[in-house]
C-alpha cells in the first residue's frame, strides 16, 4: 500500500481548509446568537456579523472547490499519485461533510433574508450554535450562558473604570498639593524680598553715615573711631538680619 507523502498538497490545502471551517463555524455560531438578540432585521451589529460570515463562507467555498477538483482528478486513478482507495475514500468524504456544512450556512442566510425559517427533511429546525461547538451549553443553558458572560464583561468594564477614575481622583489630589505648595512658597519669596529690601536700606543708611564721619575726622584718632564705629555697625547689621 502506498504511503502519503508528508509535502502532499492536498494534506497542506485540508488544513488551511478545516483552520477556516473553525472561524466560520463560530462566525456563524456570533450570527445566530446577535440574531437571537437583535430588536431589528435592520440591526447594525446583526449586519456586521452576517457580512463578516458571508466573506467567510466565500472564501471556505473557494478553498473548498480546489479539494473537490483535486478528488476528482485523484479518484480517476489514484495508483497514479501514489494513493490508496481508501485515503481517497476519506478525502471525498471530507469535502462531502464540508460541502454540505457550507450549503446549511447558506440556506440559513438564504431563508433569513426570505422571511423564512429553515427546516431539515424531518421538519427540525437548524441546529443552534451549540452544535458547531461541543463544549457549548445547549438550549435555554445557551442563552442562560451569553447573559451572564455580558453580565460579566459589563462587571470587568465597570471596575476598570472605577481604577479610571481613582486614578484621575489621585492625579487631581496631586495637583492641589502642588499648587498649595506653590502658593506658600510663593509667599516665602515675598517675605525674603522684603526682609531684604528692608536690610539693604538700612545699609545705605549706616555707610551714609560712616562717610559723613569720616569727611569730619581726618586726623589718625578719629580713623579709629571710625573703624571701631563701622565694627560696631557691621555687628548690628548681622544681628539684625540673623535676628
Amino acid at each position: 500500500m502506498a504511503s502519503i507523502g508528508q509535502d502532499d498538497p492536498f494534506l497542506e490545502a485540508q488544513a488551511d481548509l478545516l483552520s477556516t471551517l473553525n472561524t466560520t463555524r463560530s462566525l456563524f455560531s456570533s450570527y445566530l446568537r446577535i440574531r437571537s438578540l437583535a430588536s431589528s432585521a435592520s440591526s447594525p451589529e446583526l449586519a456586521q456579523a452576517r457580512s463578516e460570515l458571508e466573506s467567510n463562507l466565500h472564501d471556505l467555498s473557494s478553498d473548498l472547490q480546489d479539494l473537490v477538483d483535486s478528488v476528482k482528478a485523484v479518484e480517476s486513478d489514484p495508483f497514479r499519485y501514489g494513493i490508496d482507495i481508501d485515503e481517497v475514500g476519506r478525502r471525498r468524504r471530507l469535502v462531502e461533510e464540508v460541502g454540505g456544512e457550507v450549503e446549511d450556512m447558506r440556506e440559513e442566510l438564504k431563508n433569513v433574508a426570505n422571511g423564512q425559517k429553515k427546516t431539515g427533511a424531518s421538519g427540525s429546525a437548524l441546529p443552534p450554535p451549540s452544535a458547531f461547538d461541543p463544549d457549548a451549553p445547549e438550549g435555554d443553558d445557551y442563552e442562560a450562558f451569553e447573559q451572564q458572560r455580558q453580565v460579566e464583561i459589563m462587571q470587568e468594564q465597570d471596575e476598570a473604570l472605577d481604577g479610571v477614575f481613582k486614578t484621575v481622583g489621585n492625579l487631581r489630589q496631586q495637583a492641589d498639593d502642588m499648587g498649595r505648595e506653590l502658593e506658600e512658597q510663593h509667599e516665602m519669596l515675598d517675605e525674603v524680598d522684603t526682609l531684604a529690601e528692608r536690610v539693604g536700606g538700612k545699609l545705605q543708611t549706616g555707610i551714609k553715615k560712616v562717610g559723613w564721619v569720616i569727611k569730619k575726622n581726618e586726623d589718625t584718632a578719629s580713623s579709629c573711631c571710625i573703624v571701631i564705629l563701622i565694627f560696631v555697625l557691621i555687628l548690628l547689621l548681622v544681628l539684625v538680619i540673623i535676628l
